[in-house]
């Protein structure tokens, strides 16, 4: 077992230490809400892109992705991300704040339970 000290060395490289993963599980993972994936009236599209977006933050301390790779990671056209983030932000799943001019947004992902 390490001692804390030693632990902290690697707090200022990276946020999660994974010790005897296999190859797949040490590429990461995400979990995704199931309201998210249940939710019908969001379309696959807007699944994926939230999915995508919670693996950046997961994996990641800061993350601002532009909305080129997003449509890299995803396999979609620029387009297509600016259709759905517009999607999960209408469906009250995302908030965009705008950073400035040439600078990418930052995307606030909430998760809300409904009323039943």
């Amino acid at each position: 077992m390490q001692k804390l000290g030693e632990l902290n060395q690697f707090q200022e490289k990276q946020n999660i230490i994974l010790q005897g993963f296999d190859p797949v599980s040490a590429g990461g993972f995400t979990q995704v809400p199931n309201c998210i994936l249940r939710d019908s009236k969001l379309s696959s599209n807007a699944k994926i892109v939230y999915s995508m977006l919670l693996s950046y933050a997961w994996n990641n301390n800061n993350v601002f992705p532009g909305q080129e790779r997003l449509a890299k990671d995803t396999g979609t056209s620029t387009r297509t991300i600016i259709r759905t983030i517009k999607e999960l932000s209408e469906a009250e799943y995302l908030e965009v704040a705008r950073r400035g001019l040439g600078k990418t947004n930052v995307y606030i992902l909430k998760y809300r339970i409904k009323d039943k």
